[in-house]
């Protein structure tokens, strides 16, 4: 980005992971090698390992706005209200109409219409018992829509669909949304309910895509030798965006500064990737930003552990870093969560920006043998790498239809 232009900050951090219901939690999960996958029933489907959160629906909730909301509806409200607590905005009369929450979604509805077509099924299909709720439940911009009811936020709101580049579309917009003005405040990021609903099991499962092990903690193993498919997550990272002027006025903490990004389209096939497009879209995001290839320390890498997807990836970072005398860390958080969708680019960032104050990298979890195809120098496999510092942080998150997406974020110097 120019250096003309107003720089974005993230002042804020709310998140749930399966293994972790904030910033603190779940980094230590990814540096002691804490999973969050285990076996679950599914209807229709039976047990399949799953990356399940636990976080405490009644925070910033009532018993009548779960019956009455969503899941994505809850993650949704949970991360923001962590996000703007962690920032230390108030919300009130004099603010309300400048916050914006843009929430990045993989798919909104299929769990509400599942539900309730299975409810009916038991009253013989009567359509008098189908749920007036369902409606506001299943439309669109729902996770974002409750997040702004619960908050009294009147600002805009809506999701991005953007499959599995969802988390890092949702904090693009967000600074998009920033830099023209429309908004003071962005609440941007992404969430996730998919092991609410059979049909993206069955899916997954249909195509010979969803992940087997005996341990479900071990199901989940991008670049290994052996791993053979997706473990289907849920979960959720939000995050306050603001400009920097703003942060600094009020004394904000200030986690980083994103200062490139990208998105780009594969036009090709609607679920193999295409590491010509991958590679693309990070080139675009260098250039946009004026960051070097050189000049980044972690590179989180998409890779869901299927076997195609996790090679042509890595082809795409080869190609791009090929001339780096001083190649990046290489690191994945997948094995220790599971693939979260539409929250999966907004929580794998999360947990590498603590990176930027101790200088350490978390590993990848599960990689037992290296697949050579995957094989990049500095991938952080078992343990946990210290260094120096760290000033550049890059992550990758790409979905099906061909949607890419690369976000950079920078260490913050006043």
């Amino acid at each position: 980005m120019s250096t003309d232009r107003q720089r974005i900050v993230i002042t804020g951090i709310g998140l749930t992971a399966p293994n972790g219901n904030n910033l603190k939690e779940f980094r230590h999960s990814l540096l002691n090698g804490v999973s969050g996958i285990q076996n679950m029933d599914m209807r229709y489907i039976g047990t399949a390992p799953a990356g399940i959160c636990d976080f405490d629906t009644l925070k910033y909730q009532n018993k009548r706005q779960l019956r009455t909301g969503t899941r994505a509806g809850s993650v949704s409200i949970y991360c923001a209200n962590e996000a703007i607590k962690d920032s230390g905005i108030e919300i009130t009369d004099e603010n309300r109409a400048q916050i914006g929450v843009f929430v990045g979604t993989t798919e909104h509805g299929n769990v509400e219409t599942e539900n309730e077509v299975y409810n009916l099924s038991q009253f013989d299909y009567e359509v008098k018992y189908w749920s007036h709720h369902h409606n506001p439940r299943s439309v669109s911009n729902n996770p974002a829509g409750e997040v702004t009811i619960n908050m009294g936020i009147t600002g805009p709101h809506f999701c991005i669909g953007a499959a599995c580049a969802a988390g890092n579309a949702g904090l693009i917009q967000g600074y998009q949304q920033l830099m023209l003005n429309e908004v003071d405040v962005a609440i941007a990021g992404g969430i996730s309910e998919s092991i609410r609903t059979f049909g993206i099991f069955a899916s997954f499962k249909s195509q010979g895509a969803l992940a087997e092990h005996e341990d479900p903690t071990k199901a989940s193993r991008p670049f290994d030798k052996a791993r053979n498919g997706i473990v289907i997550s849920e979960g959720g990272a939000l995050y306050t965006l603001e400009r920097l002027d703003d942060a600094k006025a009020r004394g904000a903490k200030i986690y980083g500064e994103i200062v490139g990004y990208a998105m780009n389209s594969d036009a090709g096939n609607p679920v193999l990737p295409n590491k010509e497009r991958q590679a693309e879209c990070l080139q675009k995001a260098f250039d946009r930003s004026g960051v070097s290839p050189e000049d980044i320390d972690i590179v989180n890498l998409h890779a869901t552990g299927t076997p195609l997807g996790d090679i042509q990836e890595c082809d795409a970072v080869r190609k791009v870093f090929a001339d780096c005398k001083n190649k990046p860390y290489v690191n994945n958080t997948k094995g220790f969560i599971g693939h979260a969708m539409g929250a999966a680019g907004a929580l794998e960032l999360a947990g590498n920006i603590p990176s930027f104050e101790d200088g350490v990298i978390h590993p990848c979890m599960n990689v037992d043998e290296v697949d050579p195809e995957c094989e990049l120098p500095n991938m952080v496999l078992k343990d946990p790498v210290k260094v120096d510092g760290i000033d550049h942080i890059l992550n990758m998150s790409f979905g099906m239809l061909g949607i890419n997406s690369v976000l950079i974020l920078k260490k913050f110097v006043d």
